[in-house]
């Protein structure tokens, strides 16, 4: 995607200004040792009219004060019904296409398939094979319309993705670049400064890590705010140890979402233009150079909204961290492949202008889903595909530069990695159904489309082979189906190569990443089943304490 590049961002608020100058950093500019923990003491959550105010934007509103006259236009919100069956939909369009799928090809055979023959490999191993393949017209048929919808895909998405790019209205798109560029334009904001917030509940195993990659990068934040939530070990201790400041939930009972929005709430009010907010996991370790491409991407482009970054699996856990980490190399590879187009800013590590925060409260309730005010919606399990979606859907630019990595945990059992992609899986399908239908949602529409098809694909192919295995007394081999194979397992390897031998040995062995995909075809059905039959979802908190003892709580 490409990027609008100008002067730097703005601020009409010059009192915000003096209390950015004013306000205390966790870490020294001078780059001496950080000063002495803080822990931010407040009467708990205040109400919106007792914050320090900010004079908005056109069109944004601060943290759910009185709606201005220049708002988001709002937009009907899908029925419980359809949210309740958007699982049931998106697999029954996949199925839908896949039978067509095979009528077609059924509908192309005569029926009668060719004898085997006998053949000797190396000539010691006696096998039988059929050289059978399907009709040149019916492979030519699928191969166009595989390319067809590739294109077609592609091509709609880069026009919904121009189309708000280019778009000047501030109800409909108060983040769109040319939005931005116009009400900053000829002012500047000071330098880019960074505050992170790093959520925290019961992460004392973790967090020194986490806090160590950020005090070391080259470009150190200017705060450090751990975000602790409901704490019953040594998260705060820990903190408190590392010099950064504290700010502890009061009565949260919404998970992630509900501390980071209450630490907004207090976090925001103070913020300029400039003063990015950043995002990150306890359970995240940036790696070196993050913080010095981002800032300088946001000090280059004052219309980008947010940056994400890209995420690689820590090493350990055996075969099963190998799963994951391949998973990660490809997810990866891909975004790299879309030169930085954000699909999901990864909760891992993201940053945000305060605008975009600020525009994203003011908007909820009316023009996006949640409650208005909040910057996150307590109601999604998957908080950060939720807000990437929202920042969207009022047209703001981001980006995932292939120089801003993180290597974050893998789950270390089966059990954990269940609980763990139950919630992605489900929280992404209710996303979907919250938003509905628009331009902004079709890509994710694609993609559910897309692994709904890889399900009744997968499902069918496994059950096929297991079928034959039952069935027949006399293996035979296909040729033109060892063949694709050969080329599936290419594409397995080279799209891992990064990782190492390791990556490379587990892609090529082809059958175990099989099993791991089966699998999590599975939480995927689960996920429908569960939201079709309206059970109430689990936040489900993986937490690895000393010895990788993993303990899943709800």
């Amino acid at each position: 995607m490409s990027q609008e590049t100008g002067e730097r961002s703005a601020s009409d608020d010059a009192a915000s200004d003096a209390a950015h100058a004013a306000r205390p950093l966790a870490v020294p500019a001078d780059g001496a040792a950080p000063a002495p923990a803080a822990t931010l003491t407040h009467p708990g959550p205040r109400a919106v009219d007792d914050l320090p105010t900010q004079r908005p934007a056109p069109g944004v509103e601060v943290l759910g004060g009185p709606p201005t006259d220049d708002v988001p236009a709002g937009h009907t919100l899908p029925a419980d019904w359809f949210r309740r069956l958007i699982g049931v939909l998106i697999l029954g369009l996949a199925g839908t296409a896949a039978g067509l799928l095979w009528w077609a090809a059924a509908a192309s055979s005569d029926g009668v398939g060719e004898q085997p023959t006998e053949g000797l490999v190396l000539g010691l191993w006696s096998v039988l094979y059929a050289t059978e393949a399907p009709p040149t017209h019916v492979a030519a048929t699928a191969v166009a319309f595989a390319l067809l919808a590739a294109a077609g895909t592609a091509l709609l998405e880069r026009r919904i993705t121009n189309s708000s790019r280019r778009s000047a209205d501030v109800r409909t798109h108060p983040l769109a670049p040319k939005v931005v560029m116009a009400r900053t334009r000829g002012v500047f904001a000071g330098p880019v400064t960074v505050t992170v917030l790093i959520p925290a509940h019961d992460e004392e195993q973790s967090l020194p890590g986490t806090l160590a990659s950020l005090l070391g990068q080259s470009h150190r934040p200017e705060r450090v705010v751990v975000v602790a939530d409901n704490c019953t070990d040594g998260t705060v201790d820990v903190a408190r140890a590392a010099g950064v400041e504290v700010f502890e939930s009061v009565d949260n009972t919404r998970k992630k979402a509900g501390a980071l929005n209450q630490a907004l709430r207090w976090l925001l009010p103070g913020q300029g233009d400039n003063d990015v907010v950043m995002v990150m996991d306890a359970d995240t370790r940036l790696d070196d150079g993050f913080l010095e491409a981002a800032v300088a991407r946001l000090s280059a482009d004052r219309a980008l909204m947010a940056i994400g970054g890209l995420f690689y699996g820590e090493e350990g856990s055996g075969v099963l961290g190998q799963f994951q980490r391949n998973e990660y190399l490809r997810y990866a590879r891909e975004m790299r492949r879309r030169r930085g187009r954000v699909f999901v800013l990864t909760g891992t590590a993201s940053l945000f202008r305060p605008v975009a925060l600020r525009t994203v409260a003011g908007s909820r309730g009316h023009a996006i889903p949640g409650t208005h005010g909040d910057v996150y919606d307590t109601a999604a399990l998957t908080e950060d595909n939720e807000l990437t979606i929202a920042l969207k859907s009022l047209g703001g630019l981001m980006i995932s530069p292939e120089q801003c990595t993180v290597v974050t945990e893998v789950m270390p059992s089966w059990r954990a990695l269940w609980a763990q992609r139950l919630r992605w899986q489900r929280g992404a399908l209710e996303n979907l159904g919250a938003y509905g239908v628009t331009p902004k949602t079709f890509p994710y529409w694609a993609q559910q489309l897309g692994i709904g098809y890889g399900v009744i694909a997968l499902m069918s192919y496994l059950g096929l082979i297991l079928l034959t295995v039952l069935s027949v007394d006399t293996w035979v081999w296909f040729p033109f189906w060892m063949g694709l194979g050969g080329l599936f397992m290419v594409e397995r390897v080279v799209t891992v190569w990064r990782g190492g031998w390791r990556a490379r040995l587990l892609a090529a062995a082809l059958l175990p990443e099989l099993v791991f995909a089966a699998f999590l075809d599975v939480v995927y059905v689960k996920g429908i089943v569960d939201i079709s039959l309206g059970r109430e979802a689990g936040w489900k908190h993986v937490h690895v304490g000393p010895g990788h003892v993993v303990t899943v709580t709800s």
